[in-house]
């Protein structure tokens, strides 16, 4: 069994948020690696490059599998929302041992426009060719779509982190109809090792009626665990240990 984890961030975030992921499992023996996306690693008071907005799912997906091309072995993949779609892209790759998706943005084929959802991204579909562009959530946003379980410190600690994120990578993920390069697509019949998925109750952004049907997409290698009380900042909101010490469990006795 691999000690290695391979830790994928989602939208307009970076190495950063995985800090008590890291901590927690580096605790428990396990070796941790946190890359940073395409044009992530910003200075979030800097101007994006420009560049970002015009990113495909498919150009991140294609750094992540240098960067585990390079480890030697097949890592156990962590993905936290659309780093878990990223990590079910290279699961189809044959690239994990495992997979762990956090909150996962869904794949090509699974509905996932709710009301949450559109409320969430309404102001970054409203720009026009808003999949040319980068864009950032505004506070009122983050703090509605992601950080609602926080308190107001913690949010405005994680907000002032958060970096541009790329149009297109948006609309591969919430208007996959639209895409004729299918980026988001993922052949489920590839996927053959073990799938942890999990969801939080109260997630506005991956709603857990829409995480609950990626468990499904996976169904013959995947278990799904679905937390009361939580929302989608899984990786560090109140209670996140709880979480933590789920996949811990998981990836033991997997």
């Amino acid at each position: 069994m691999t000690d290695t984890i391979f830790m994928i961030h989602g939208m307009m975030c970076g190495d950063w948020c995985w800090e008590n992921y890291k901590k927690y499992f580096e605790a428990k023996g396990y070796r941790c690696l946190t890359p940073t996306l395409r044009y992530h690693g910003m200075d979030p008071r800097d101007n994006p490059d420009p560049d970002l907005g015009s990113t495909s799912l498919l150009d991140y997906a294609g750094d992540l599998e240098k960067e585990i091309n390079k480890l030697g072995g097949r890592p156990i993949i962590m993905g936290h929302s659309m780093g878990g779609l990223l990590a079910q892209i290279l699961g189809a790759r044959g690239l994990g041992e495992s997979l762990v998706l956090l909150a996962p943005a869904a794949p090509y084929g699974i509905p996932s426009i709710k009301y949450s959802v559109l409320k969430s991204f309404i102001g970054v579909m409203s720009r026009g060719r808003f999949w040319r562009k980068s864009f950032r959530f505004s506070y009122d946003t983050a703090e509605y779509a992601v950080m609602h379980k926080m308190n107001a410190h913690e949010r405005r600690a994680a907000y002032e982190r958060m970096v541009y994120e790329s149009g297109l990578a948006a609309l591969q993920i919430g208007l996959w109809f639209l895409d004729v390069h299918r980026a988001s697509r993922v052949d489920g019949d590839k996927i053959k090792c073990p799938v942890l998925v999990v969801s939080g109750s109260e997630d506005r952004i991956t709603p857990a009626p829409v995480v609950k049907r990626v468990a499904e997409k996976y169904r013959a290698v995947s278990t799904y665990r679905e937390f009361a009380n939580h929302a989608h900042w899984v990786i560090g909101e109140p209670g996140w240990e709880e979480i933590a010490g789920y996949v811990w469990d998981w990836l033991e006795n997997k």
